[in-house]
């Protein structure tokens, strides 16, 4: 055994700060954590706004509910959450954040400002944080909603700041992570500008396929939904023949959150039978809807992984679905 010998308990700002990585690997992984929040709080407007590919600020402002005044320092206090109260809640969750870690992780690792203000208050707040220390709170005038910016990404974390990619390949993992979320959400207009340009709008629709039109404008996508085993599936996706090389253009999702998962990719190429090449997919949306109960999206920090109390049982569901589809099809 090499290093020290004595055992020591970490200081809360290192503790903070290895927590951080488990949530947030890149500018991208804040994007997801802040758009997840403006969704659960009801927001009909998103404006994500980047500089530096995200490095050096990302900006999230929403017209959600916002947060009162006495709750947006709880809020960045470490297991601080809305969400669970028990163990047995941890079966039932409806939105996407409740671990509690996502907003101190992000102000341990970045200097944060946020203004927020509930509809009932006559005026909002002002939290500003570095390495996650509170530095300044105040009283402000701002609109309903929240506004929250991420700046210097890293900087007191240098040796996970030289991991990250260039501006541009930061700034479409940004892209990416908004746009996963926005394929779920038709009804919210979300908008995307980097350094001073217009990179993304997504106006609000009525439909899924709609928004998945707009971004594969020269596809022709068929829609497929039903019911087996408790399980149920909607499918939006375009021909076989139109497949691509990787699963990048299909976007796969349970109870609404964006995952990976072998099975559920397995068993969509398998619906389509032999018409499908070998490491191609189709491009399109597949969302399944089931008991929350019966998968865990505990297993990875991003949550983009789930585990399935019964694998068969998606595998089965979606290939009855998207084989129909796929018959029809052919």
């Amino acid at each position: 055994m090499t290093g020290h010998n004595k055992i020591e308990v970490l200081t809360q700002l290192v503790a903070d700060q290895i927590a951080a990585g488990e949530v947030v690997e890149r500018p991208g992984s804040v994007v997801k954590e802040l758009i997840e929040n403006s969704l659960d709080a009801g927001a009909t407007r998103i404006h994500l706004d980047l500089k530096g590919g995200g490095i050096l600020r990302i900006r999230v402002v929403d017209d959600g509910r916002g947060l009162p005044a006495d709750q947006i320092s709880t809020a960045f206090l470490r297991h601080a959450t809305s969400k669970i109260t028990s163990l047995t809640d941890l079966d039932a969750i409806g939105t996407f954040g409740f671990r509690g870690e996502a907003l101190p992780s992000i102000a341990a690792v970045a200097k944060v400002t946020i203004r927020s203000r509930t509809a009932d208050a006559l005026a909002g707040r002002l939290l500003r944080l570095e390495g996650g220390a509170v530095v300044e709170e105040q009283e402000v005038g701002c609109p309903v909603g929240t506004d929250i910016e991420v700046s210097e990404l890293f900087y007191n974390t240098p040796a996970r700041l030289k991991f990250l990619k260039r501006q541009s390949t930061e700034a479409g993992h940004c892209s990416d992570a908004l746009l996963r979320l926005a394929l779920q959400h038709p009804e919210v207009d979300f908008k995307v500008t980097s350094d001073g340009r217009s990179t993304r709008q997504l106006p609000r629709v009525l439909k899924i396929e709609e928004r998945l039109a707009d971004l594969f404008r020269k596809e022709h996508l068929i829609r497929a939904e039903g019911g087996h085993g408790g399980i149920d599936v909607l499918a939006v996706l375009g021909p076989p023949e139109r497949a691509r090389a990787g699963a990048g253009s299909l976007y796969t999702y349970i109870n609404g959150r964006f995952v990976r998962d072998r099975t559920l990719l397995k068993a969509i190429t398998q619906a389509f039978g032999g018409t499908l090449e070998s490491g191609r997919y189709p491009v399109g949306l597949v969302a399944l809807t089931m008991p929350p109960g019966s998968f865990d999206v505990n297993v990875h920090p991003q949550k983009t992984e789930v585990r399935f109390v019964d694998p068969g049982a998606i595998y089965r569901a979606t290939v009855a679905v998207i084989g129909e589809m796929a018959a029809r099809a052919s």
